[in-house]
């Protein structure tokens, strides 16, 4: 048979993008979905993730650098004069308020990678690289030698996520590699591109034959909806969501910023409250 599968990834809490995903989805006719890690944070969306990407009966759902965030979050080595640490921790346990048990055991459980056979391809599925679900080695601009990586295993076809750009390019042996982007965080460094922030998404299509076809997706959604959800949940670090979603920056790398929101909101003060009463 045909194969039409919907490459899903980094939704980062965006609900509202995602139900525009799903809807764009039922429009093509899927056959499969494939989710690759980074479901929750920092936005609002909580269980109702969940419950949207279970609705189409995912066979791949792998844990992204999100998810291990989420988990870090709700430790005790938590560094309270480490604003990076308190935003991870603040929006963990916000969102821990929201989720079942079941969404929580499934964080837990699911992998970090996974090889898929299609119609004779052997498909290899990673958040990021095969054994590590963070940082920067496949960004677009990084060197061939780190793509390398993703052929551990000898596949046919890599898929990762995690640096939220629509990508397909191939290994020094030309096998093919593809980048779905981000369905909730879209991202580009160059200014006139980063104007698009329409929710991105692949879908991969494989013939009797195995013969792959590569669509990437973009897709509009509610973006003042998405900021109204966000605002009446009584998100932390509104005002940072709020601007990502309209201008697409990031400014949760920039410590002085994170320090002056602690302060002002109290974060840093119910992180070090929490952390003593889990240590007494």
């Amino acid at each position: 048979m045909i194969h039409k599968i919907a490459i899903l990834a980094d939704v980062h809490g965006n609900e509202t993008a995602l139900k525009a995903v799903l809807v764009d989805c039922k429009k093509e006719i899927i056959t499969d979905y494939w989710f690759l890690g980074d479901l929750i944070m920092p936005g609002p969306g909580a269980s109702s993730l969940f419950s949207l990407i279970q609705s189409v009966t995912p066979t791949v759902f792998l844990k992204g650098n999100w998810e291990d965030c989420f988990l870090a979050g709700l430790g005790s080595e938590i560094d309270v004069d480490e604003p990076m640490d308190i935003y991870i921790a603040t929006l963990a346990h916000y969102l821990k308020q929201n989720l079942t048990a079941a969404d929580l055991t499934l964080i837990k459980d699911v992998p970090l990678a996974t090889v898929q056979e299609i119609n004779g391809l052997k498909i290899s599925l990673t958040h990021n690289l095969p054994t590590k679900n963070y940082g920067p080695a496949l960004m677009p601009n990084q060197k061939q030698e780190n793509f390398e990586q993703l052929f551990a295993e000898e596949v046919d076809i890599a898929v990762y996520a995690h640096v939220h750009h629509q990508l397909m390019r191939y290994s020094n042996q030309d096998q093919l590699i593809i980048n779905p982007g981000s369905i909730g965080q879209p991202f580009t460094h160059w200014p006139t591109l980063q104007k698009d922030l329409r929710a991105q998404y692949a879908i991969l299509e494989i013939d009797e034959e195995g013969r792959p076809q590569v669509n990437f997706k973009r897709t509009p959604y509610d973006v003042p909806q998405e900021i109204n959800l966000a605002q009446t949940k009584e998100l932390p670090y509104f005002e940072l969501y709020e601007e990502l979603l309209q201008t697409g920056h990031r400014r949760t790398h920039e410590p002085g910023l994170l320090a002056d929101l602690n302060q002002r909101y109290g974060y840093r003060d119910e992180i070090v409250s929490l952390l003593n009463s889990l240590n007494n």
